[in-house]
C-alpha cells in the first residue's frame, strides 16, 4: 500500500511531538557523544531512538534552511553557501548510524523503520532541492561567484551546489517539480524493497543441507568444518549446511565432486529474486527502469545513463560504451579459450556433458592445480584473517607512516567487530577504524566501506573520521581461525583502500571534501590491492597459522605465475554486468520492460557465451537497483585503468614503497581528491594521462 509522504510525515511529527525534554536527554543522538573519540555509543542506542532523532533532525534542518532564506543581508559565501554546507548536523548524525546498521546488522524493526523513513526522507530531500527561495539565494551567489569566492575552493563549492540544484530539478516549473517528487518517492521505496527482497533470498530462502557424508567428497576439511558450524548455528547439528554467502558457496563450487549439488547451489544463487515468490524482483526492476527514464527526461536528458555519466570522468554513455567494447573485444576470446580448455578436461575424464556455468569454478580449480601446481586450499593456511589485516596495516605504515592501535574500550555494534585507533607518524590522532568481518543473517552480501563520521571541519577545527569496513569472510571454526581465500585477501586490501581515502580526506567543505566522480571512486581501493601480492609484502604477512612459517618462495612464485589465470572469465563476467547496466539505463522510452527477455537480448547482443553468466543478473544486481551504481557499474574497470597506471609508477621506480610517490598519491589522489576534477587530480600525481596498457598487460588481454 502506498503511503503519501506528507500524511506519514504529519503522523510521525504528531507521534513524537509529545516527547518531553527528559526523553530527549535520554536519546543518545540529542547530545554530544561522550564515548572515546566521540564514536557512536552503540551500546546505548535503542531502535526506539531512531525515529525521534530523525524527526528532530528534519525539524532542525528545516529551521536552518529557513534561516538562510530569511537572512536579509545580501547572499554571500558565508551566509548562504557555507551555512547550507554545514546544515543538517543532527540528521547526518543519526543517518550515518541508522543506514549503516540497516545494511550490516538489520532486523525486522530496523527494516520497518527504514520503510517508514523512505518517503519522509525523500520528501525532505525534495523540499530542499526544489525550494525556490533557497535556490534563488544560491543562484545569486553563483552569478557573482568570481567576486564572492575568496579562493579556488570556495569557487568550486559554489559551482558544485549550483549544479546540484539544477540537476535535482530546481529550474523545473511547479507541475514538473510535483512530478519529480512523486518519482523520487516511488524510486526510494522500490530500491529499498529490492534490497529487502535480495537479503531474504540470500540469507533466508535457500540452504543446501547435506546429510550424507558422501556428498562432501572433494571438499577440504576446513570447508566441511565450516558447514558443520553453520548447521550447528541453525539448529541442525550433525548435518552440513551451505549458504549463498560467497565464503560458503564458492568453495563448494570449486571442490564438490557432486555435480548435481553444484548446480543446485549455483542455481539458488543466480535465481535470487527470480523465483515467482513474494521476494521476486522482476516487477520492481521494470518499475525502477521506467521511472528512471521519466526522471531523466524530466531533467532534460535522453536517458538515465546520460544523466548519471554527465557528472563522471567519462562524460557520455557513448564514451563508456566505446571503452567497454574495446575491453570486451580483448576479453571474450580469452574466456572462450578458457572454456575450451575446461571442456577438454571433461571429455578427457569421460564426462559426456557440456560445460555449464555451475561447472566453471570446479574445472578452473583443476586447471589451477594442473597448470600452476597451485591449490587454493594450499594457500589458505598462510592467509589468516589477522595476518592479512596486519599485512595491510604494514603496507599503509610503510607508504604513509600511519599506525594502528587496537582498542577494546570503544562501543561496537556486533560482538565480532574490531576497532583501531589510527595515528600519524608523529602520533597525532587521525581517525578510528571499525572492521566487521563475517556473514550473518542481518547483513547484506558483499563488502563495502562507509563511515560513521566523515572527515571535515567544524568551528574552524578538524573533525576526525570514523570509518567502517564491512565484509563477508570465511568464519573461524572451533579448530581453525578465519582463513581467507586469495580473493578475500585482495577484497580486504581493496576495502581498506577506501578506508584510507576516508581517513586521509581533507577539506573544509562537506560538498567537496573527498567528493569525487563515481568513476574515480574505486581508484583508492583498487590500487591498494596491488600491494597484497608483491613478494616482499607477502613475506611480511603471509604466515602459516599453525607453524608461523613464512610463505615459501615456491608458493609466491606460483601466485605470481598464476596472476593471469581465469582473467578471461573474471573480465567477461564483469563486463557483461557493466554492459547490462548500461543497456537498462540507456533506454529512452517508458514502456515496461520484460526483465528476462531484456537481459537475454542484452547478453545475446554481445555474444556472451552460455558457460558464463554476468557477474550480477538483473534480479540480484544490487549495485544498480538497490544501491548507488546505476549506469555506473563500469566504474570499477574505468578506475582499474587508473590504478594499474598508478601502481606501474611505483613498480617502475624500483621501490613499491617509494616515499616520494606515496606522498604525492596521498596528497593529490586521496587527501585533496575533491579539490578539482578527477583527471586533473590524477595528472597532478602522475604528471601525465593514464595509459590503458598496464591494465591490459595485467589481465593478459594484450
Amino acid at each position: 500500500m502506498k503511503i503519501q509522504s506528507l500524511t506519514l510525515l504529519t503522523a510521525l511529527m504528531l507521534l513524537f511531538a509529545g516527547c518531553n525534554s527528559e526523553k530527549k536527554r535520554d536519546n543518545p543522538f540529542f547530545s554530544d557523544y561522550t564515548t572515546p573519540f566521540q564514536v557512536p555509543p552503540f551500546d546505548k542506542i535503542d531502535s526506539t531512538d531512531y525515529l525521534p532523532a530523525f524527526m528532530e533532525g528534519i525539524k532542525q534542518h528545516n529551521a536552518e534552511i529557513e534561516a538562510i532564506i530569511n537572512n536579509t543581508a545580501a547572499p554571500d559565501f558565508a551566509n548562504t553557501i557555507l551555512a547550507f554546507d554545514k546544515s543538517g548536523k543532527l540528521l547526518t548524525k543519526v543517518s550515518k548510524v541508522f543506514y549503516n546498521l540497516n545494511e550490516a546488522e538489520t532486523n525486522k524493526q530496523l527494516q520497518s523503520i527504514a520503510r517508514q523513513l523512505s518517503p519522509v526522507m525523500s520528501k525532505h530531500s525534495d523540499d530542499i532541492a526544489l525550494n525556490e527561495k533557497l535556490f534563488a539565494k544560491i543562484k545569486a551567489v553563483y552569478e557573482k561567484r568570481q567576486e564572492l569566492a575568496s579562493d579556488s575552493q570556495q569557487l568550486r563549492v559554489i559551482t558544485k551546489y549550483f549544479r546540484d540544484f539544477e540537476r535535482q530539478g530546481a529550474n523545473l516549473p511547479p507541475d514538473k517539480k510535483d512530478q519529480l517528487r512523486k518519482l523520487n518517492e516511488e524510486l526510494s521505496m522500490l530500491t529499498l524493497t529490492f534490497g529487502e527482497n535480495l537479503l531474504a533470498e540470500t540469507n533466508e530462502n535457500f540452504k543446501l543441507i547435506i546429510t550424507d557424508k558422501k556428498d562432501l567428497e572433494g571438499l577440504p576439511q576446513g570447508v566441511i568444518d565450516g558447514a558443520a558450524e553453520t548447521a550447528k548455528e541453525k539448529g541442525m547439528e550433525g548435518k552440513w549446511v551451505f549458504t549463498l554467502s560467497k565464503p560458503s558457496m564458492i568453495p563448494f563450487l570449486q571442490y564438490a565432486k557432486n555435480r548435481d549439488l553444484r548446480e543446485q547451489i549455483y542455481r539458488g544463487y543466480f535465481m535470487r529474486g527470480n523465483n515467482g515468490n513474494k521476494n521476486d524482483n522482476k516487477d520492481i526492476v521494470s518499475k525502477i527502469v521506467k521511472l528512471r527514464v521519466e526522471k531523466a527526461k524530466l531533467l532534460g536528458f535522453d536517458s538515465y545513463a546520460a544523466y548519471v555519466v554527465d557528472e563522471n570522468m567519462a562524460k557520455t554513455p557513448a564514451n563508456v560504451n566505446d571503452f567497454l567494447a574495446k575491453l570486451w573485444t580483448a576479453a571474450l576470446p580469452v574466456a572462450k579459450k578458457e572454456a575450451a580448455e575446461m571442456q577438454k578436461i571433461i571429455d578427457r575424464e569421460g564426462g559426456k556433458f557440456k560445460l555449464q556455468s555451475w561447472d566453471w569454478w570446479y574445472y578452473a580449480e583443476i586447471i589451477h592445480k594442473e597448470k600452476y601446481s597451485l591449490d587454493e586450499s594450499e594457500l589458505k593456511p598462510y592467509f589468516s584473517l589477522s595476518g592479512v589485516r596486519d599485512g595491510m596495516f604494514l603496507v599503509a605504515n610503510k607508504l604513509y607512516g600511519i599506525s594502528f592501535t587496537k582498542r577494546t574500550d570503544l562501543p561496537i555494534f556486533q560482538k565480532d567487530v574490531e576497532t583501531f585507533e589510527v595515528k600519524e607518524a608523529d602520533g597525532t590522532h587521525l581517525g578510528i577504524l571499525y572492521l566487521d568481518y563475517y556473514p550473518r543473517d542481518g547483513k547484506r552480501g558483499g563488502a563495502w566501506c562507509t563511515d560513521f563520521r566523515a572527515a571535515g571541519w567544524e568551528n574552524d577545527k578538524k573533525v576526525d573520521p570514523v570509518i567502517s569496513v564491512t565484509c563477508n569472510f570465511t568464519k573461524p571454526t572451533a579448530d581453525t581461525p578465519s582463513l581467507l581465500s586469495w580473493d578475500e585477501t585482495t577484497t580486504l586490501f581493496h576495502e581498506f583502500g577506501h578506508a584510507l581515502h576516508g581517513l586521509f580526506t581533507q577539506g573544509k567543505y562537506t560538498r567537496t571534501a573527498g567528493n569525487v566522480p563515481q568513476d574515480y571512486v574505486e581508484l583508492p581501493s583498487q590500487i591498494n590491492e596491488n600491494w597484497a601480492g608483491e613478494p616482499e609484502v607477502l613475506k611480511a604477512y603471509a604466515r602459516h597459522y599453525k607453524t608461523g612459517e613464512v610463505i615459501p618462495d615456491n608458493l609466491i612464485t606460483k601466485i605470481q605465475n598464476s596472476a593471469l589465470f581465469n582473467q578471461g572469465f573474471e573480465t567477461v563476467e564483469y563486463l557483461a554486468a557493466s554492459i547490462l547496466d548500461m543497456d537498462y539505463h540507456e533506454l529512452t522510452d517508458t514502456t515496461s520492460v520484460d526483465v528476462e527477455k531484456f537481459e537475454s537480448s542484452s547478453m545475446n547482443k554481445i555474444n556472451l557465451i552460455p558457460e558464463i553468466l554476468p557477474r550480477y543478473r538483473t534480479t540480484y544486481f544490487a549495485h544498480i537497483f538497490g544501491g548507488g551504481y546505476a549506469a555506473g557499474y563500469y566504474v570499477y574497470i574505468w578506475a582499474a585503468v587508473l590504478d594499474a597506471d598508478a601502481f606501474n609508477a611505483f613498480k617502475s621506480s624500483g621501490d613499491i614503497y617509494n616515499k616520494e610517490l606515496a606522498v604525492k598519491f596521498r596528497k593529490f589522489c586521496l587527501a585533496e581528491s575533491g579539490d578539482d576534477e578527477g583527471m586533473i587530480q590524477y595528472r597532478k600525481f602522475r604528471g601525465q594521462e593514464p595509459s590503458i596498457d598496464p591494465l591490459l598487460s595485467r589481465r593478459g588481454l594484450k
